[in-house]
């Protein structure tokens, strides 16, 4: 039996499970969306048509961007972006190289897109809620989760990518580094 498979074995369990997870948490933020449409009537106004195609492009830009880090942390992090089933490894790799949370603005942009693409004014309301909630559940409860857990990668990590605007790192080899 080769060393590699039970890495192997271990992977695809953490891709089932991240699966479901994503799955899950894709159904609900649609469902809560879909919820507030309600709303949009008291508004007295939709977004215009032209909002449809945009919106259609910016779900395909965050679906792209959230699946790429649930690749990532299921093979590099050897675990699940769910925070009840995080990670082994800390991932500063792929999207997590260029902005620290790169899995939540997919998900913004993609609830953004379907905004755009129902023409709500209530999703784009509800989108911009969600986005303060998850920064302050990163500021006061991830961050420093991830700062115990890592200890100085993480610091450097915090100290070289943004939190939510992206940037180019300047150092490719520094970059590297923070991926073991």
């Amino acid at each position: 039996m080769s060393a590699s498979r039970p890495l192997l074995t271990q992977t695809w369990f953490n891709a089932l499970r991240t699966a479901l997870y994503a799955s899950c948490f894709i159904f609900f933020f649609a469902w809560m969306a879909l919820q507030v449409r309600v709303y949009d009537s008291n508004f007295g106004f939709v977004l215009p048509a032209a909002t449809v195609t945009l919106g259609m492009l910016f779900m395909v830009a965050g679906a792209s961007v959230a699946i790429s880090c649930i690749a990532t942390f299921v093979v590099r992090g050897r675990g699940t972006p769910a925070p009840f089933d995080p990670p082994r490894q800390f991932v500063a790799i792929g999207p997590y190289r260029y902005v620290r949370n790169p899995m939540y603005m997919g998900g913004f942009t993609l609830l953004l897109g379907l905004a755009l693409y129902l023409r709500s004014v209530s999703i784009v309301l509800m989108t911009i809620v969600l986005m303060f909630v998850i920064h302050l559940l990163v500021v006061l409860y991830e961050e420093p989760i991830l700062k115990r857990k890592f200890d100085g990668p993480y610091v450097n990590y915090l100290a070289t990518v943004n939190r939510w605007l992206p940037r180019i790192p300047h150092n490719y080899a520094g970059s590297a580094r923070l991926s073991s």
